[in-house]
C-alpha cells in the first residue's frame, strides 16, 4: 500500500517496480492519493482517491478500508513509503515467513537502511538499544513508512488513528497491539531501502511531533506515567530542538497538544502492558 502527493513520480515508479517483482507472495497493490488522483499506478491496482490530504494514518486506513470494500482481504498489509523500495525479489515473502515463526508478533519490521545497503539512522532502529542495527528481536516501536502488518491484529484495534495526522503513529498503534496482547518483531537480516533524509525538513515536524506525543500519552498510558513520559520526552523534543532549531514550533506544539489532549479519546493501557513493554526493552516513559 503507498501513499502519493504526486509529488515524487520517479520514486513512486522506481517503488512500484520492486513491490510488483516481489514472488512467493500474492501482492495486491493499492495507491492511495492523499488529496490527488494517483498519477502513476501500476496495472491492475486498486486507486483511492481522497478528496483531500488527511494525512499519512488516514491515508493508509482508507486504503485498507478499500481493500475491504472490495472484497479483496489479505492476512497482511504491507505499508510502503512512496520513496523506499525493495533492494531483492524476496524481501515480502521472507517477511511473511518471519511473521509467520513469530505468531505473537503483529507486525514484523525489516530493517531500513539507505541505498547503500549498509547505513541504518538510530531513528530507524524500533528499540532503544540502537548501537547494533543488525540485532534482531523483540520490540516495542515501529517504523512507520516500512512494515508489514496482519490484517487480523490491525483491524482488531482500529488500525492507525488518523487525527495524529503525521508523525508518531506507530508509537500509537503499538502501544495498542500490546494493549491486544500483540508484540512486535524485528528481522534485522531483511534490509529495505529508503533515502536517508531528516524527518525536520517538513515545515510541520516540530509542532506535530511535539503536539503527538502528548497526544499519544493522554490517549494511552496510565495516570501516573503521563508526567514521567512527557518529562522525559519534554527535555528530549527542546535539546533537539535547540541544537539543530524549531524551538518555537515545538513549544507551540506542546501548547496546542496539552490544551486539546482532551479530544483524544482515553484508554489508557494496563500494567500488564506496561509490564510486557518494559519486559521487551522498552518502558513507556522513554
Amino acid at each position: 500500500m503507498l501513499l502519493t502527493l504526486n509529488d515524487r513520480p520517479d520514486e513512486e515508479a522506481a517503488a512500484q517496480a520492486t513491490l510488483l517483482a516481489q514472488h512467493g507472495v500474492d501482492v495486491r497493490v493499492v495507491v492511495v492519493g492523499n488529496g490527488c488522483r494517483p498519477d502513476v499506478v501500476p496495472p491492475g491496482a486498486l486507486t483511492v482517491c481522497l478528496p483531500e490530504n488527511v494525512g499519512i494514518p488516514g491515508g493508509r486506513n482508507a486504503g485498507a478500508d478499500s481493500l475491504r470494500a472490495a472484497g479483496k482481504m489479505a492476512d497482511w498489509l504491507f505499508f510502503l513509503d512512496n520513496d523506499a523500495s525493495f533492494p531483492l525479489p524476496d524481501v515480502l515473502a521472507r517477511l511473511v515467513a518471519e511473521a509467520e515463526r513469530h505468531p505473537e508478533a503483529a507486525w514484523v519490521q525489516p530493517r531500513l537502511t539507505g541505498p547503500d545497503d549498509a547505513t541504518t539512522p538510530r531513528r530507524w532502529v524500533p528499540r532503544l538499544r540502537a548501537s547494533d542495527p543488525g540485532r534482531p528481536g523483540k520490540v516495542t516501536s515501529m517504523a512507520e513508512g516500512v512494515v508489514l502488518i496482519r490484517r487480523n491484529a490491525f483491524d482488531e484495534v482500529s488500525g492507525w488513528e488518523s487525527r495524529l495526522f503525521l508523525y508518531h503513529e506507530g508509537f500509537d498503534l503499538s502501544w495498542r497491539l500490546y494493549e491486544a496482547g500483540w508484540s512486535g518483531w524485528y528481522a534485522a537480516s531483511i534490509r529495505m531501502h529508503h533515502p536517508i533524509t531528516a524527518p525536520a525538513r517538513h515545515a510541520l515536524y516540530h509542532r506535530l511531533a511535539a503536539r503527538n506525543r502528548i497526544w499519544i500519552a493522554h490517549r494511552n498510558l496510565p495516570a501516573p506515567l503521563v508526567p514521567l513520559y512527557l518529562g522525559a520526552w519534554t527535555v528530549i523534543t527542546l535539546a533537539r530542538a535547540v541544537r539543530g532549531g524549531g524551538v518555537r514550533e515545538t513549544l507551540h506544539g506542546m501548547r496546542e497538544g496539552w490544551t486539546t489532549r482532551r479530544t483524544q479519546l482515553r484508554r489508557p493501557m494496563s500494567w500488564r502492558t506496561v509490564y510486557r513493554l518494559t519486559a521487551a526493552g522498552r518502558p513507556p516513559v522513554v
